[in-house]
């Protein structure tokens, strides 16, 4: 679990990737985002609620979705689908999976893509928000 670091410019929160698994790890997240946690929650605000998530490259998955789990996107046109395996993109961009499974679980209006500002994703241990994982 993380422990909320309250500064001036907002609530920030840092998440290990490699200590749970993949949608454990997302509906905290989102919950989060949405300030579902807050006493002033209202649904039509976007708190100043920052996630930070390290780890994305060592992220845990139960089963055999490595090999089952697709991410699929078409263009529009004839033979435009393409697919990727959970394996695949882990390899090409393991910050996506993490986004995108976050993205899911938020609101389909126009505050997600406020929400998802608010989530900060980093492959490796390193991010360049040190001041704000410090308790003050």
């Amino acid at each position: 679990m993380t422990t909320p670091v309250t500064t001036v410019s907002g609530e920030w929160h840092t998440f290990d990737a490699s200590s749970d698994y993949l949608g454990r790890l997302s509906t905290q997240i989102a919950a989060l985002l949405m300030g579902k946690h807050r006493t002033d929650f209202a649904r039509h605000i976007v708190p100043a609620v920052y996630v930070i998530v390290t780890n994305a490259d060592a992220l845990k998955v139960t089963g055999n979705k490595r090999e089952k789990k697709f991410y699929r996107h078409y263009s529009g046109y004839p033979g435009g689908l393409k697919e990727r395996s959970l394996a695949e993109q882990m390899r090409r961009d393991s910050t996506l999976v993490i986004r995108e499974a976050v993205a899911g679980m938020l609101p389909k209006n126009n505050l997600r893509k406020e929400m998802l500002r608010h989530l900060k994703v980093y492959a490796g241990t390193d991010h360049p928000h040190l001041p704000q994982t410090q308790e003050n």
